[in-house]
C-alpha cells in the first residue's frame, strides 16, 4: 500500500483528506501541533477504514527541530509501514491572522511566514529524499490570492508566495517524475481562524452572496479535492494552481 504523510490533519482540511485517502487504500502518516487527542480519535477513525495510521507531533514554527523530526519520520516508515518512502504530500499546517495592514506587528508577520512559507519551503527540502519517485506534492493556497478582503494581507501574501513555489518545485523535481501541485479552498466553515467564517453569520452571508453556488465551502467540499489531486488520475496535472471556491468573486 501506498503512504500519504499530511501536516496539519489532526481537524479541518487535512482531517477530511487524510480521510479520504485512506477511502483510497492509502495508509496515512500525519502531524499535529498540540492537540494529541483530535489526533489518536483520527489515526481510530482511519484504521477502521483498514489502513495503517500515525500521528507525529510537529511545530511547524520550529525550524530546528526539523532533522530530528525527519528521524522520527523514518523510525515511523519503518516501523510502522514497512517502508522507507512517501508516496503523497499533502502540506496542510498553518494557521490564521486577522489584521489590517496598519495594526499588524512584526511578530504577527513572522508568525504566518515562519509557518506558510518559511516552514513549507525547508519541510519539503527535508523530505525531498523519502519521497518516492513519481511522487505527488499538493500544497495549500487560498482564494485569497486572487481575491482580496481586508485583514488578510499577510496571510494571503505568504499563498501567493506558496503558489510560485508550487511552480518552481514542479520544475525542478521533475527529473525525478514528482508533480506538485497547489489547491486554493475559498472560505471554508471549519474552526480555522477561530471558526470565523463558521461562526460569523454577516460574513458568512456575505461571502455565499458572491459564490455562485450560494454557500460556503465545507470541509467534505475540500478533502475529496486533495485526495483526487494527490491520488487520482490526473497524472498531466503538474505545476497547477486549482481553485476550489464554489465560484466566489467570477
Amino acid at each position: 500500500m501506498k503512504i500519504a504523510f499530511i501536516t496539519g490533519a489532526n481537524r479541518g482540511l487535512g482531517r477530511q483528506a487524510a480521510i479520504e485517502l485512506a477511502r483510497k487504500n492509502i495508509n496515512i502518516v500525519f502531524t499535529y501541533r498540540s492537540n494529541q487527542q483530535e489526533a489518536m480519535e483520527l489515526v481510530k477513525e482511519l484504521k477502521n477504514l483498514d489502513v495503517k495510521a500515525k500521528a507525529l507531533q510537529l511545530d511547524m514554527k520550529q525550524h530546528a527541530s526539523y532533522p530530528t523530526f525527519i528521524e522520527s519520520l523514518q523510525s515511523s516508515l519503518r516501523e510502522d509501514f514497512a517502508s522507507d518512502k512517501i508516496d503523497y504530500f499533502l502540506n496542510n499546517a498553518g494557521h490564521a491572522l486577522y489584521s489590517s495592514i496598519e495594526d499588524t506587528s512584526e511578530e504577527a508577520f513572522d508568525d504566518i511566514i515562519d509557518v506558510h512559507f518559511k516552514g513549507i519551503f525547508f519541510l519539503t527540502q527535508k523530505l525531498l529524499p523519502l519521497l518516492n519517485d513519481g511522487a505527488s506534492i499538493l500544497n495549500v493556497s487560498s482564494g485569497l490570492a486572487r481575491f482580496s478582503y481586508p485583514g488578510y494581507a499577510v496571510y494571503a501574501s505568504t499563498k501567493t508566495a506558496v503558489e510560485t513555489l508550487t511552480k518552481y518545485l514542479a520544475v525542478e523535481l521533475a527529473a525525478r517524475k514528482i508533480r506538485v501541485n497547489c489547491i486554493a479552498p475559498g472560505a471554508i466553515a471549519t474552526d480555522f481562524g477561530g471558526g470565523q467564517v463558521r461562526d460569523t453569520k454577516a460574513l458568512n452571508d456575505t461571502i455565499a452572496s458572491n459564490t455562485a453556488l450560494g454557500r460556503v465551502g465545507l470541509p467534505e467540499d475540500i478533502g475529496p479535492i486533495m485526495a483526487e489531486i494527490l491520488a487520482g488520475n490526473l497524472n498531466w496535472v503538474n505545476g497547477q494552481r486549482i481553485e476550489a471556491s464554489g465560484g466566489i468573486h467570477l
